[in-house]
């Protein structure tokens, strides 16, 4: 599930993966603001009789909610976009959807203009098996952008360790002559990991949602699926057969061009990337932000640009409502609310988060955890093919390039196409001018542009905090912070993507509709299967 957020500069809004498009490897494709209100909030009476087709009574002061359910969605990135498109799927026209976002809307789908012409500076491209993203395209009236090829390689800092010709059979050939048949037990790896994974689709369509992570994990692959958010990728793909040298070589390549980082990171994150490699990727014509736009518009939700500083508990006798406080430069505002979905990460060196809760018991703390910082810079220039050991400019052959851990001043180098591709339109050959996107794990130096590039135009930057910082946790997070209160990143701490944040919204959506109207049985429910192949 291809997939690094969301302003510029800063953490992206409701979502994560990876910032660049994992090149398509054919060796591995072989294998795939109201007034302002009181700050404390006031309590609220309750009218009687409840309202009709809502289980709670209503505030006398919350006159909204006799006209649908209010909700408040905090990010306007594709989290936060998908899920108020899937609230108002289950709930119905009814409810009232108010989304605050601080930045511009897109969160981590994002662009940045270059000689007049605009490209992907966040999450480039998608999975053909990104089935919620290629619902969302088609629902908006959308279409994948033209596809132009290009050839991809990896560079280890003084040569090539491996690269694509146009050939397929000759790529097949140079695979299993440096490597075996590691990249066949890769594959049959990462297939399996993807079969499981995918059960979620059915599941969701069925009504399922999981109220934690570890739950959700569960129910797709069992223990084994949760064991893998603690063993390491290279020690799972030890285990398959897969050689040291082809983890070196290709493996860590692919995470550092996805994730940034190393083949040391958990392996359930890492099979989700490596997919991404493995499979054809697309891009929607005229951007992929226009995904996160789109939904905000077919939903009718009204965005706030605002940031929100803090939820409230306010005590009722039937279900709690959020008093949510938030502040912009016209100033402050509050309101209430009946359903409260974040989706925006909640970690300790987030800076773009800043959300206190009050009135919770248990207290919901900061998560713990840090971010992967990613620098994507859109380089228009010429390529230093010398320093790929191509003296002739014209010689050079690749589109993109990945590397393993040496240079570790970047990650990847992309020859890349601009968001609307004409019907003549060509790449850019290396002698030529082109726009180069390089995602690095800092701001490049000049002397680093230097060694890149023979010469350039101009440079523009997008830093992001991509991904969380991957490792062992003893605990996975859980969706729901309350009873209506959900964190939608959650799941991105189990792997990052955008088809990822795609499937936690659907699933907050769900675990908000079945708490509201009380049907437990579709929450952490086991043997899913065996279920959904009973209810057809």
């Amino acid at each position: 599930m291809q997939g690094p957020g969301n302003h510029l500069p800063g953490r992206w809004e409701g979502g994560t993966c990876s910032l660049t498009p994992v090149p398509c490897l054919s060796p591995l494709r072989a294998l795939s603001l109201p007034p302002p209100c009181p700050v404390s909030p006031p309590s609220v009476p309750y009218l009687t009789p409840s309202v009709p087709g809502l289980s709670p009574p209503c505030p006398v002061s919350h006159l909204a909610c006799l006209l649908g359910l209010r909700t408040a969605v905090v990010g306007a990135g594709i989290g936060g976009s998908a899920v108020a498109h899937f609230l108002q799927q289950h709930f119905g026209p009814r409810v009232q959807i108010d989304v605050f976002e601080k930045g511009t809307v897109g969160g981590r789908l994002a662009t940045i203009s270059v000689n007049k012409q605009h490209y992907e500076s966040g999450a480039a491209s998608f999975h053909s098996l990104s089935l919620h993203m290629q619902d969302f395209v088609k629902q908006l009236g959308l279409r994948h952008r033209r596809e132009v090829v290009g050839r991809s390689a990896i560079f280890s800092g003084e040569h090539f360790v491996l690269e694509e010709t146009d050939w397929y059979l000759l790529n097949l050939f140079r695979l299993w002559w440096h490597y075996g048949i590691s990249f066949l037990r890769l594959q049959m790896w990462v297939e399996e990991v993807m079969e499981k994974f995918m059960r979620i689709y059915k599941y969701q369509a069925h009504g399922y949602a999981f109220s934690g992570v570890e739950e959700l994990l569960y129910s797709l692959g069992e223990s084994a699926f949760v064991n893998m958010t603690q063993r390491s990728v290279a020690e799972s793909l030890l285990q398959v057969g897969v050689t040291q040298r082809f983890i070196d070589d290709v493996v860590s390549a692919v995470l550092r061009a996805s994730y940034g980082q190393s083949a040391a990171m958990p392996a359930f994150a890492g099979a989700m990337s490596l997919a991404g490699a493995q499979g054809s990727l697309w891009s929607v014509e005229g951007g992929n932000k226009l995904v996160c736009s789109g939904l905000l518009k077919l939903t009718k939700a009204n965005v706030i640009h605002a940031t929100v500083t803090s939820v409230t508990l306010q005590n009722t006798e039937g279900k709690p409502l959020y008093y949510v406080e938030y502040e912009n430069e016209v100033g402050n505002g509050s309101d209430f609310y009946d359903i409260v979905v974040i989706a925006t990460p909640l970690h300790l060196d987030n800076g773009s988060s800043g959300i206190t809760f009050e009135g919770f018991d248990p207290p919901i703390d900061a998560a713990q955890g840090s971010f992967q910082p990613t620098v994507v810079s859109l380089v228009h220039g010429y390529l230093n093919s010398s320093y790929f050991r191509f003296p002739d400019p014209k010689l050079f052959p690749f589109a993109s390039i990945l590397t393993t851990d040496f240079p570790n001043f970047f990650c990847s180098l992309d020859n890349i196409c601009p968001v609307n591709i004409s019907a003549n339109f060509r790449r850019k050959q290396p002698q030529e001018a082109a726009v180069w996107r390089v995602q690095s794990p800092k701001p490049l130096l000049r002397s680093q542009l230097k060694t890149l590039f023979r010469s350039y135009y101009s440079v523009q930057t997008a830093e992001w905090r991509a991904h969380p910082v991957y490792g062992p946790h003893s605990t996975l997070p859980r969706f729901a912070l309350h009873d209506q209160l959900f964190h939608l990143n959650a799941l991105e701490w189990a792997a990052s993507s955008v088809e990822v944040m795609a499937v936690a919204a659907k699933n907050v959506a769900l675990l908000a509709y079945n708490r509201w109207y009380q049907d437990l049985d579709k929450i952490d429910q086991k043997d899913l299967m065996h279920k959904v192949k009973t209810e057809l």
